[in-house]
């Protein structure tokens, strides 16, 4: 008996195919010995020629798919496994002798997402320890989000500043550089953006919902048990509380005025003593200049070129490992020309 698993399958699944064959092939010389007997036409006789042919047509067509999907299944592997001993190897961080780092700040600010402090930090460190980028630019494109993760970015420029004294730091905002991500800007050396951006929205928000009447017109009870006096505090299905709500104002007000001294300490003088720079309110580019916010109108290029002098930028924000880059993509296109085959139509899960 054999030890091998596979050989075993292989062995027990060809009696059954040559079973198979043989039950097809008794069923047609049955056929043709009818037809002999009962004395069959000429026209009959073709009709069972061409029914013979098809069947036979349709085997070898069967075994041509599955010897292509197998084909198929064994090049998509060994791709596989190429691409992930072989992306160990790729060079993801060549750079030209001089440059300028430019690090991306997009979408909101978070610890789950792109914008996160990990992330940004990661990409600081590196553009400030490689002694060929002369300056680093953050390219900020955030409506903001979390403070603590944009406090904890601005202390990471201040302290890597600290340390290597002679690499600048430029802000340069395009669409948007509100809120948090304002926070982050206000620790750069310089904020450039376009005269369009909306910059600013120096506040704290938090909002919720109060369901108590809506509950009490269709007869819902709240039932909310608990262990300490506050312990559901703001709960949207319970009557409000103003010792409740003022302490959660005092949180808020703690946190503005944190957000507050952190942009005054990085902007300095260059402020208006406007107290509507604090308010929440944002303004455009144009106007974000008079009131101090900004320094100047220009583009990460502009700032690269006309401000480094250093045209030559290098992005330093964190990717995804070339393999799995490559991986995925292979997924994906293997994925369509199945498909493709199957005559699915994949543009309906498209998102537009």
């Amino acid at each position: 008996m054999s030890d091998n698993p596979w050989n075993e399958s292989e062995q027990n699944e060809a009696p059954k195919q040559q079973e198979a064959s043989a039950a097809t092939g008794s069923k047609l010389e049955r056929a043709v010995e009818n037809a002999k007997q009962d004395g069959a036409s000429k026209k009959e006789w073709k009709l069972i020629e061409k029914t013979l042919n098809g069947l036979f047509t349709e085997q070898r067509r069967a075994r041509r798919w599955g010897i292509f999907f197998k084909l198929l299944t064994f090049v998509y592997l060994f791709a596989l496994l190429g691409v992930f001993f072989a992306g160990k190897d790729i060079a993801t961080d060549v750079k030209p002798q001089v440059h300028t780092a430019i690090i991306e700040v997009k979408g909101v600010i978070s610890s789950d997402d792109e914008a996160s402090a990990d992330n940004i930090i990661w990409s600081l460190r590196e553009a400030f320890k490689e002694s060929n980028a002369k300056a680093v630019i953050l390219r900020i494109n955030s409506p903001g989000g979390s403070p603590v993760q944009s406090g904890y970015i601005y202390d990471e420029i201040k302290r890597l500043r600290a340390i290597y004294p002679d690499k600048p730091v430029y802000a340069v905002i395009t669409d948007i550089g509100a809120s948090g991500a304002y926070y982050i800007a206000a620790a750069a050396d310089y904020i450039y953006a376009d005269k369009a951006s909306l910059v600013g929205s120096i506040g704290v928000v938090a909002g919720s919902f109060g369901f108590v009447d809506l509950m009490e017109k269709i007869g819902v009870e709240r039932r909310l048990y608990t262990a300490g006096e506050h312990k559901a505090f703001l709960d949207p299905y319970s009557p409000r509380n103003s010792g409740e709500e003022e302490f959660w104002q005092n949180v808020l007000n703690t946190t503005h005025n944190q957000f507050v001294d952190q942009v005054r300490k990085g902007r300095g003088d260059r402020l208006k003593d406007d107290p509507k720079l604090y308010s929440g309110l944002v303004w455009s580019g144009e106007q974000a200049i008079e009131l101090g916010l900004v320094d100047a109108l220009g583009s990460s290029s502009y700032v690269a070129r006309e401000v480094i002098k250093v045209e030559k930028l290098v992005d330093y924000s964190p990717k995804q490992e070339p393999w799995k880059q490559i991986v995925d993509e292979l997924g994906v296109s293997f994925a369509k020309g199945i498909a493709a085959e199957l005559g699915v139509n994949t543009k309906s899960h498209e998102l537009r």
